[in-house]
């Protein structure tokens, strides 16, 4: 289950409780779904979102060259931290995953019958290293040597497609698209977006009357994704807009990824419950998921190891509050050949350590947890960043990693 269900299943579950909507409604979003899912969600409990997904990407690239990768070099071995604070304000991450830039999700009341969950970016400048809160956009991701992001004005959706130099704060040049576009995501080697389109903003919720006389509550909207332009980054050209079928019963954003070698798209089966994918060509018709794909799951972020070798997939056991782990399995069997410490894998740092969220509070206590660089083979754990703060204090925040 990812970040989507947690707010759908919370809003849902609300309705139970609560005869109408709260101007509260997001901080109540969250206690409810903490007190049910602390166990099996770590990421998903800290974060307070309707979407999210790690995003790669690729930099402002000069059109005579061939690679993709940046000129800058990160030392793998090298450990950037910011442990005495939440949200963090200078850079964080290790080898081959930098934390780019992270979100917060507020639940704003709009016209009668429907609220708005909105975003609100923080990004990484490459040159201070350090955080900047960047109001302009509604989606965001950032492309691979941290130069580039591409973004996604406030108005949802949209039809322009920003690529902001994240140095200056400047749209170095924007993409005209046909179809209204909410979502994006690059591919691995960073030369492409996929941009998901919709018919209307899937992050609207809706404010309906509860089945059966339950009384008034709020749901995500029916799902509004209509299909998918792959764009080329340098060009801001593409194929024809490939349509996909709405699933009628998916509800809120089903935005599309691109699979590890760029040559199809997944996204999140509705309503799975654990984070099953489907996959398509890049001509929107459902195909078979790739061998070394088909084991890995939407709701786990950090999926294949930079090898290609090792698959990380979801919370296998706690032992208690702040000794979580995860499953690392074979991608192309599925079967298990180890477990790592952290309870929700978000990214490689290389073949053998990842980041990951841990809770540090008991069950007891209100949810808190950080960063950690877990290691396979070894129970030692390495503090990323602050603790986070307790929903009442703070929205929650959502990591977005890239690769240096």
């Amino acid at each position: 289950m990812n970040v989507e269900d947690l707010v759908r299943d919370s809003l849902r579950e609300l309705a139970a409780e609560e005869p109408s909507v709260a101007p509260e409604l997001a901080d109540r979003v969250l206690s409810v779904r903490r007190r049910r899912r602390t166990r099996k969600l770590v990421a998903a409990a800290v974060a307070t979102t309707a979407a999210v997904a790690v995003t790669v990407g690729v930099p402002l690239l000069d059109p005579d060259r061939h690679d993709a990768r940046p000129a800058r070099v990160v030392q793998t071995d090298g450990v950037r931290t910011d442990t005495h604070q939440w949200p963090p304000g200078k850079e964080i991450g290790s080898g081959e995953a930098t934390l780019a830039a992270y979100y917060t999700l507020k639940v704003h009341r709009q016209s009668a019958g429907w609220d708005l969950a909105e975003r609100t970016y923080w990004l990484l400048n490459p040159k201070t290293g350090h955080y900047t809160k960047d109001p302009r956009w509604s989606d965001v991701a950032v492309a691979p040597g941290l130069r580039t992001a591409a973004v996604l004005e406030r108005t949802l959706p949209a039809h322009r497609i920003g690529l902001l130099d994240l140095a200056t704060g400047e749209v170095e040049r924007w993409i005209q698209v046909d179809r209204e576009v909410a979502g994006l995501a690059f591919s691995e080697d960073g030369r492409r977006l996929v941009a998901t389109t919709y018919d209307k903003n899937p992050d609207l919720l809706r404010v309906g009357e509860g089945d059966k006389g339950t009384g008034g509550f709020n749901v995500l909207d029916d799902v509004s994704r209509t299909g998918f332009y792959v764009l080329d980054v340098h060009s801001g050209q593409g194929g024809p807009w490939s349509g996909v079928a709405a699933d009628r019963n998916s509800t809120g954003r089903r935005d599309f990824s691109f699979s590890r070698t760029g040559d199809a798209v997944y996204a999140q089966i509705p309503d799975s419950g654990h984070g099953t994918q489907r996959f398509y060509d890049l001509d929107g018709n459902t195909i078979a998921a790739p061998a070394d794909e088909k084991y890995l799951r939407a709701d786990v972020q950090a999926r294949l190891s930079p090898n290609g070798r090792l698959a990380a997939l979801g919370l296998a056991k706690e032992i208690k509050p702040g000794k979580s782990y995860s499953s690392i399995r074979d991608p192309r069997t599925g079967k298990e050949i180890t477990k790592v410490r952290g309870g929700e894998l978000l990214a490689w740092v290389d073949d053998h350590r990842l980041i990951a969220w841990e809770r540090v509070t008991s069950l007891d206590e209100p949810f808190r947890a950080r960063l950690f660089l877990v290691t396979i083979g070894s129970d030692k754990v390495v503090p990323l960043s602050g603790v986070v703060e307790p929903y009442g204090q703070s929205q929650g925040w959502v990591p977005v990693f890239a690769r240096p």
